[in-house]
């Protein structure tokens, strides 16, 4: 076969993934050139490009003047708290469902899979009512209770698959040594296991720090996430776009920082989970 031309590969191949990047990678390039960008600059030219015009003045407004801070804590105390309990359940209800074969085994395995394919906004009712009742409304244990019902079934189908991947022999050979199936299972497989582990409890994070709606309807005065202190920003006349956009930033930085961080283990984690055991 030919090798194609370079004007033919420029055209069929560079450009397309170049104008791909562009637009992926554009809002946000936007959204940090706005946070740069004086508010009294945004309203008289717009946006500024040139670094002769960038300010640190809304990251400052918006430490000084808000209590964005602690709604990142509160933000960090969920996302937290929602992978311990995510993985603590989901490693242990992964581990049985690859181990042992039981009656209704595939029915429920089919029902955490059913799960992810219904909208978040359908919880909401039947969560607020049952944290209504407890009373746990506007506290973290409510939140990281209902972040974890959506955590939960797709760590336990991911983690399945991979805990399969581990051959049975290795905690059959353990127990015979005089391990308990406990112990096999923390000295054996879940050191084996820690990728796959690791990866999901990242993806646990994520999702838990970018989560929305369940913040703003379980939450409240006394716990609110970075989320919702974002949208709070938006004033019912005017915008302060500088101010949204520098929330935005400092908002999405702990997540985007941790995903480059462990790129490779999430990647090869998930790739591995996927692989049916």
């Amino acid at each position: 076969m030919s090798k194609p031309t370079l004007l033919r590969r420029i055209l069929t191949t560079d450009l397309p993934v170049l104008g791909i990047i562009l637009l992926a990678l554009g809002p946000f390039a936007w959204m940090i050139l706005t946070s740069l960008t004086p508010s009294e600059q945004l309203s008289a030219t717009g946006v500024s490009v040139s670094p002769t015009g960038w300010r640190l003045d809304n990251y400052t407004r918006l430490f000084a003047q808000t209590a964005f801070l602690g709604n990142m804590g509160h933000s960090l105390i969920i996302s937290v708290g929602t992978v311990l309990l995510g993985l603590s359940v989901s490693v242990t209800a992964a581990y049985a469902l690859s181990r042992f074969r039981f009656a209704g085994r595939r029915a429920i395995m089919l029902q955490f899979l059913l799960v992810n394919m219904f909208p978040v906004v359908l919880l909401i009712l039947p969560l607020f009512v049952l944290m209504r009742r407890l009373g746990l409304l506007d506290t973290h244990l409510s939140l990281i209770i209902a972040n974890a019902t959506v955590a939960i079934p797709f760590a336990v189908w991911m983690l399945t698959s991979y805990i399969a991947a581990i051959p049975k022999s290795l905690d059959e050979a353990a127990m015979i040594d005089g391990c308990s199936r406990l112990t096999a299972l923390r000295r054996v497989v879940l050191p084996l296991a820690m990728p796959g582990i690791v990866s999901t409890g990242i993806y646990i994070f994520i999702t838990a720090w970018n989560e929305y709606l369940y913040a703003l309807t379980l939450g409240g005065k006394n716990v609110r996430t970075v989320t919702v202190a974002i949208q709070t920003l938006i004033g019912e006349y005017q915008i302060e776009w500088g101010l949204l956009a520098a929330g935005g930033v400092v908002g999405a930085m702990p997540a985007t920082l941790l995903f480059l961080i462990v790129q490779r283990r999430l990647i090869g984690g998930l790739t591995q989970g996927a692989v049916k055991g």
